[in-house]
């Protein structure tokens, strides 16, 4: 019986095509000031991601900063970002619905204990200056007198990562709000996925 020979064509096809599909974001890990953070970066936009230690009225918390290196804007919106378990996505609520919520759940305690946690795993990236993050927002907010509860959804608003349509050489930063549910009391056993122009950063498990 002849046996056929292998089409070499088609293999070198398959092969090109195969080096050309675009590799998948590597994730790279590493530890400052106790705080775990990974970061990927895909097509000059790179992203940086860590857990906060403290869930806020219901809410599981992920500080991100993102870096555009390219020369194209990226829209950065927190319900971009999802927490994957088991097949379940949770997504992160746009900064307005946080705020309302903070304004009806959050004491002043939760606020200084968000704050504290927030800014120690900002001030924990190495080189990391947002243009359009954290520090400017606070700033503004704080400029205008105001009540203690309104002060505090401020502070609030100044945190949660909001809707930012990023120029090339531009950063922000901000927490994402994951709502927690009964069945899902923690962000642990997941890992953190987010869709940005068609790509997709998927970060290690926990």
């Amino acid at each position: 019986m002849k046996i056929p020979r292998p089409n070499r064509r088609g293999f070198l096809q398959s092969a090109a095509l195969l080096l050309a599909a675009p590799a998948a974001a590597q994730v790279i890990e590493y530890e400052a000031n106790g705080m775990r953070y990974q970061t990927a970066t895909r097509r000059g936009l790179t992203v940086i991601v860590t857990h906060l230690p403290n869930h806020v009225a219901g809410f599981g918390l992920v500080q991100v900063s993102v870096s555009n290196g390219s020369q194209i804007y990226w829209t950065v919106k927190p319900e971009a970002f999802s927490y994957v378990r088991q097949e379940m996505a949770m997504p992160g609520l746009p900064a307005n619905q946080v705020v309302d919520l903070l304004l009806d759940r959050a004491s002043h305690a939760d606020v200084v204990k968000l704050v504290s946690s927030y800014e120690g795993a900002l001030y924990g990236i190495p080189h990391m200056r947002s243009t359009n993050g954290y520090e400017q927002r606070r700033q503004n907010a704080m400029a205008y007198g105001m009540s203690t509860r309104l002060k505090a959804a401020a502070t609030a608003s100044a945190i949660a990562l909001g809707q930012t349509r990023l120029p090339p050489g531009q950063s922000t930063d901000g927490a994402v709000f994951i709502p927690l549910t009964h069945e899902v009391k923690t962000l642990t056993g997941g890992r953190l996925v987010f869709r940005c122009e068609g790509e997709i950063f998927e970060f290690n498990s926990d």
